[in-house]
């Protein structure tokens, strides 16, 4: 019995170690962590917990974008959820989902003042995904959810640029 109740205790605190804290930010701290002028490609992808589309895509924006790290590509998910959702419902997303890249959750709910923050054509939807060269000015917004291919794709031609 003992080894059952030590096996569950292990397994309980490796569980809080995946877990993150997620900030709170504003648009203008999301536009200033990609404005910089660095040699890294930034993928800054826009979801909410409730969107199957945004879920589903998330896994592969993390494995791709793990796989180019050492071409300084940086993924930055930013959640669009309620603000009721915040910072519990998330992080328990987070962690039940092995979210590993950083998440925030934007504190606003203005998208006619937000969206054009991030590209004058962004309606709002989500999933939505800004791909971001900051050395060579590239950037690319794609509003729908993306295949595997297709980010891997979008994510090559930003680190060529």
């Amino acid at each position: 019995m003992k080894k059952i109740v030590l096996f569950a205790v292990f397994f309980f605190l490796i569980s809080l170690t995946k877990a993150q804290t997620i900030a709170s930010w504003k648009m203008k701290d999301v536009v200033n962590y990609f404005s910089r002028k660095t040699d890294s490609v930034y993928v800054i992808n826009f979801w909410a917990s409730f969107c199957k589309p945004c879920v589903a895509e998330i896994p592969y924006l993390q494995s791709i974008s793990k796989k180019y790290a050492r071409q300084k590509v940086n993924l930055l998910l930013v959640s669009l959820d309620l603000a009721s959702f915040y910072p519990a419902k998330i992080e328990s997303f987070t962690r039940k989902n092995n979210i590993g890249a950083r998440v925030v959750w934007l504190n606003e709910t203005d998208a006619d003042y937000f969206c054009p923050l991030i590209d004058q054509k962004w309606s709002g939807s989500i999933p939505a995904t800004v791909i971001i060269n900051a050395s060579s000015g590239y950037k690319k917004l794609i509003e729908t959810e993306m295949s595997e291919k297709q980010f891997e794709a979008e994510l090559k031609k930003a680190m060529e640029e």
